[in-house]
């Protein structure tokens, strides 16, 4: 793929396939754990009623429309998760399409997902909604390595598979 327009749609386009497929490993260990919500509520934080309750994306919108001068309600939690969730994955997707093009689908996927990893335990430590990486279990930064690497390989994946078809 030749232009960066065309680049940054692919790059848009695997950055949501990348992040459903993170999602569905997300969703098999929250089910293999005893979750009960089907996926649809899991998926769009159905439940989440407070952004005391919000995962991280939920938590970096709220930090940034409050930069803004913007104060979200906490009926706007779900939302707010679900939004921040799938742009920061259609970001690091167009990054993926800009940055890793020109490396294998496998390794330039498994480097944006390990960079997506890295950089959300070095930002969002840094802004406080994440505590600094080394209060975290091995276990636990292993679940969520692997699953960055999920996302990464099946961006890295769609973006070739785009790639190949618009040659």
């Amino acid at each position: 793929m030749g232009s960066a327009l065309g680049r940054v749609v692919a790059g848009a386009v695997a950055g949501v396939v990348g992040t459903a497929v993170m999602d569905l490993v997300w969703y098999g260990r929250y089910r293999q754990g005893g979750g009960k919500d089907g996926f649809v509520d899991w998926e769009f934080a159905t439940s989440t009623a407070s952004f005391e309750e919000a995962s991280a994306p939920g938590q970096v919108g709220r930090k940034l429309a409050g930069a803004v001068g913007i104060d979200l309600p906490d009926e706007t939690a779900g939302r707010t998760t679900n939004v921040m969730h799938w742009l920061t994955g259609i970001g690091y997707g167009i990054g993926h399409g800009l940055l890793q093009h020109r490396r294998g689908a496998i390794a330039g996927g498994a480097a944006t997902g390990a960079g997506a990893f890295a950089n959300s335990y070095a930002t969002l430590g840094a802004i406080g909604v994440y505590e600094p990486i080394w209060a975290y279990s091995l276990a636990t930064l292993s679940k969520d390595l692997t699953a960055h690497l999920a996302f990464g390989i099946a961006t890295g994946l769609t973006f070739r598979t785009l790639s190949a078809r618009s040659t």
